[in-house]
């Protein structure tokens, strides 16, 4: 017996070590922090990102009928990134459209100005973004565990979202079936798209070449959707935009307050630029779609700014082909 003792000590103290090893890179690795409103239909779910360090806000809509797995849309916000109160909860019928909907709906409250990307460096006024990883490596599993999903999935996003979406599913070809892109810019290399950039970024007093680098960056070219765009082949593909002059979303009714006009003044002047540029990326895209025969649905508005009526529009008219393409209705 006393023989024994010496490698049953070795024995259980190497496992030990070994739990402890386990437990140790666990701590590490991205998961589930918590959940707020567990078990509603509307839920807000926090996850560690190891890649980032830090846990992410996560808007979730379940589905009407979880009798079985349903599939999952990503649906991504604007510039700023769900942190404000410009986002499609605020702003949009999200809730009530998808109340009879069988797919989980998940929305990152957080990411503003990243442009939903992997970014070389951190930045002073952003932090680290990993954004890339976090959303095509990290967060589906877990969603797919906690949500109890079919593992398809569909993504979409609006205004500098759009550009991320379609990188996103270039970079993932396996992750999402579907992709919309909703008043963006797929292209990013050339200099026109650069400024703009620089301009997105300037907002939030980042660097853009913490991002992909300085100008002549391979990276550029490599998050070019325009440029890239074979690697879309396959998946289902809406775009939309509009030629940024004022529709139906830039009206106000009789009698409005200063304050009303000042701010649909800039709508119309601001807003109606930035979806003007939008709509010749959005085109510029279309075109080389059909050039390599990729199909895609592509809806183009007479009018329209830069705003979130029109978005709120083209995440209900792009849901049949979205939806189809992950086997829901």
């Amino acid at each position: 017996m006393v023989v024994c003792k010496r490698p049953i000590a070795a024995l259980v103290s190497a496992l030990v070590l070994t739990l402890c090893s386990f437990g140790a890179a666990g701590a590490d690795s991205s998961r589930l922090d918590h959940i707020d409103r567990p078990g509603q239909r509307e839920q807000t779910l926090h996850v560690y990102s190891a890649a980032m360090d830090r846990v992410i806000p996560l808007q979730v809509i379940t589905p009407y009928d979880t009798s079985a797995p349903r599939p999952t849309l990503y649906l991504l916000n604007g510039a700023g990134g769900g942190e404000d109160v410009a986002n499609w909860y605020n702003q949009t019928d999200i809730v009530q459209f998808f109340a009879d909907k069988n797919v989980n709906v998940i929305t990152p409250a957080a990411g503003k100005f990243s442009y939903y990307t992997d970014w070389q460096r951190d930045d002073p006024e952003l932090g680290r973004n990993k954004w890339q990883t976090f959303l095509t490596e990290e967060l589906p599993p877990i969603i797919d565990e906690t949500l109890n999903t079919t593992g398809v999935n569909a993504i979409a996003g609006l205004s500098m979202s759009a550009t991320a979406v379609l990188n996103l599913a270039i970079a993932a070809p396996d992750r999402y079936r579907a992709v919309g892109a909703y008043s963006g810019c797929a292209s990013v290399e050339d200099p026109l798209s650069r400024a703009y950039i620089d301009l997105v970024l300037a907002r939030a007093g980042a660097d853009p070449a913490n991002m992909w680098g300085p100008p002549g960056d391979p990276a550029w070219r490599a998050n070019d959707p325009y440029l890239n765009a074979e690697r879309l082949r396959g998946k289902a593909i809406y775009l939309s935009s509009a030629t940024g002059l004022p529709g139906i979303a830039e009206t106000l009714p009789p009698g409005a307050s200063p304050g009303k006009v000042i701010g649909m003044t800039d709508q119309i002047l601001l807003g109606g630029a930035i979806e003007a540029a939008a709509n010749l990326c959005t085109q510029r895209l279309a075109a080389r779609l059909a050039d390599l025969n990729i199909p895609a649905h592509t809806e183009f508005r007479p009018a329209g700014t830069h705003t979130w009526k029109y978005w709120e529009q083209d995440l209900h008219n792009s849901w049949p082909l979205l939806a189809e393409a992950i086997g829901t209705e």
